[in-house]
């Protein structure tokens, strides 16, 4: 996900109260993206092979998200109203 697209979803969240959920669980997928960040460099000081890969796999979940939201979305599965944000 390219920067441009993590703001628009902080702004589309913060102007939309009324879907507290969306917020939780977006919020949720950025703390264990950062939790990947944080334990990145450790996993690989450690020589943590099983951690080092549980680290990469997680900074792509952010954009892993997005898309099967879109998927979803698309496939008339799962209302995602901050889809819109992202195609400004």
């Amino acid at each position: 996900m390219r920067l441009q697209e993590f703001h628009a979803l902080k702004v589309w969240h913060g102007q939309h109260g009324r879907h507290p959920v969306e917020k939780i669980v977006w919020d949720a997928v950025l703390t264990v993206w950062l939790i990947g960040w944080v334990g990145s460099p450790t996993a690989f000081m450690l020589h943590l092979g099983w951690a080092e890969a549980g680290c990469l796999s997680v900074l792509f979940l952010p954009g892993l998200y997005v898309t099967l939201r879109r998927a979803l979305h698309r496939a008339h599965l799962l209302r995602c109203d901050w889809i819109v944000a992202l195609d400004r």
